[in-house]
């Protein structure tokens, strides 16, 4: 069990309507191997971002981040590249749970703060601190923060002595 209460990272900013189609494009999608998945994250929006992002970094967005295509490998290409967190003002309700079914941390908030910022999140209590300044987010349930502590719904059951 890993612990994902509390996350601090470099900002990655994107803005509103982030699609699955932006996040891992279709293309790569014939191939179950994270590497090329990692390789080409978020290419459709920044071509350069999987070799600036490090492992930690943030990703703060706008409304609907992962509308589109339900494709899980959204949200495993996030966590493979070393996303440590996705806030965003609103999820598409399927990227939010393949999310949290793969174990990459996701929170809703609106937050003031830049590119490169460094901020501070609280998953256990629903608060995203940047640069002294508090802000709530929807606080997750204890059943999903033990999902993701435990890396995912398939740990997660493995652990529970179900799979």
């Amino acid at each position: 069990m890993t612990n994902i209460n509390k996350i601090t990272g470099k900002v990655w900013k994107f803005g509103d309507n982030v699609d699955t189609d932006v996040i891992i494009p279709g293309k790569y999608l014939r191939t179950t191997d994270l590497n090329i998945f990692a390789a080409h994250v978020l290419e459709g929006i920044d071509p350069q971002f999987s070799k600036k992002v490090q492992k930690g970094d943030i990703i703060v967005a706008g409304e609907n981040f992962g509308c589109g295509s339900s494709r899980e490998q959204a949200p495993l290409a996030l966590k493979y590249v070393g996303v440590a967190c996705v806030v965003a003002g609103s999820f598409a309700r399927i990227f939010f749970r393949n999310a949290i079914n793969v174990g990459l941390p996701i929170i809703e908030a609106k937050i003031g703060c830049k590119e490169g910022d460094i901020i501070e999140i609280d998953l256990e209590n629903g608060i995203i601190v940047h640069e002294g300044v508090e802000y709530t987010a929807t606080k997750l349930p204890d059943f999903l923060r033990e999902i993701l502590a435990d890396g995912g719904l398939v740990e997660h059951r493995k652990r529970a002595g179900v799979v």
